[in-house]
């Protein structure tokens, strides 16, 4: 168990060293999504496989795309199955069409599961096997197609990283597949895209991208350039996501937590995830819990049993939401701002009103002790802490 003391304070962290990748450049702003095909031509490419979802497509931002492609005359081929959590499934599928059309760009239209699929599917057409075997970081031997990220949630940051998370369609393991070769080289950020959304949908992203800015400020891997990013992802989530919520129709707002997602998501990528994440991929797994809820049930208790190591991480995040600066232990007031949030945002804060039986927490902790996330958190976890936040959380 680590010592109930901040880990490293930010003069021992520069005293080290660390690396910091910002390999993928941005365009933001609402009606972005227009200069696809210019972005792409402009790059030399002819032929862009778009990955997809049926949601997506019938929202129209899958035809915004084709139509600015067939503007700057390159072909296209469509693969709109890419399901929520993406399976080898979807991959298999998506490769079959990839195969058929011969692609020289890939392009990720649509929230997570559309990118991490897309990401899938590059794998596998440039360095053949299978998903399972890019399971972990590094494992693409030859070059991949070059990929352009358009995110039509805000959630995930999956446009600013180079892992796919891919769910084996037999065992239903989670696993992360993360290659430099993977990430996008641009990420088109319209807040525009975002104003369709399902309120369910916005909710979950947005949860999401707050676990991320909250999970990334204090792992062992975090550095001094992932912090600050951690930092201001969350300060911009804490100012907008509750105006998203109830001004769903607000830009200003969306773009504000679209941009706040990416940033969290080029945290993760520099400085990986902890116990929350670990937890909430067995409820999704077991239990069909979306990921957004997953880990905004189980983020709470992992900030109190945290926060004897970084408690002081933690306070930093509570000035951006209260004045308060005495009275609770650090974490509290966090811990309560995310169940308070959770509830705003009409999700639940407790495993039984999800329908998870408590005869089963000791097999999720088993399950959730097996995450390759749980090896960065702050304070180190096994079986029996992980079966303790589930009793917590239940």
């Amino acid at each position: 168990m680590a010592p109930s003391m901040e880990m490293r304070s930010s003069t021992q962290i520069f005293s080290g060293k660390f690396d910091f990748d910002l390999g993928t450049k941005v365009l933001f702003g609402a009606g972005r999504i227009d200069e696809l095909g210019d972005l792409a031509k402009r790059h030399g490419y002819r032929r862009a496989l778009i990955t997809s979802d049926p949601g997506i497509v019938k929202a129209g931002h899958v035809q915004r795309g084709v139509d600015s492609l067939k503007k700057a005359g390159l072909e296209f081929a469509l693969f709109e199955e890419a399901h929520e959590n993406p399976t080898t499934e979807d991959v298999a599928a998506g490769l079959e069409v990839a195969k058929d059309f011969q692609p020289d760009l890939l392009i990720g239209l649509g929230g997570g599961s559309s990118m991490d699929c897309a990401k899938g599917i590059n794998f596998l057409l440039t360095n053949g096997g299978q998903v399972q075997d890019y399971w972990g970081v590094g494992k693409a031997e030859k070059p991949m197609l070059p990929f352009i990220a358009v995110p039509t949630t805000a959630g995930t940051g999956s446009e600013l990283q180079s892992f796919a998370l891919i769910s084996d369609a037999k065992t239903h393991a989670k696993m992360a597949c993360g290659d430099k070769k993977a990430a996008a080289f641009c990420a088109i950020l319209d807040p525009s895209l975002t104003l369709t959304q399902p309120s369910s949908v916005t909710a979950l992203t947005g949860v999401d991208a707050i676990s991320h800015a909250v999970e990334t400020l204090v792992t062992t891997r975090r550095t001094p350039v992932s912090m600050m990013f951690s930092r201001q992802s969350f300060q911009w989530l804490a100012q907008s996501f509750h105006r998203v919520i109830s001004e769903p129709e607000n830009l200003e707002a969306r773009g504000c937590v679209q941009f706040a997602a990416s940033l969290a998501g080029l945290a993760i990528e520099n400085s990986m995830l902890g116990a929350a994440h670990a937890l909430a991929n067995p409820l999704t797994a077991n239990y069909d819990v979306p990921h957004g809820q997953a880990v905004g049930v189980m983020l709470p208790y992992v900030v109190r049993f945290n926060a004897r190591s970084v408690g002081a991480s933690y306070s930093e995040l509570e000035n951006f939401f209260s004045q308060d600066t005495g009275g609770p232990q650090p974490g509290d007031q966090l811990s309560a701002w995310i169940q308070q949030t959770l509830r705003e945002a009409g999700l639940v804060t407790r495993l039984h009103e999800l329908g998870i039986p408590a005869g089963r927490l000791p097999q999720l902790a088993v399950e959730a002790n097996q995450q390759w996330t749980k090896r960065f958190n702050p304070v180190e976890v096994g079986e029996s802490e992980l079966f303790s936040l589930y009793q917590e959380a239940f």
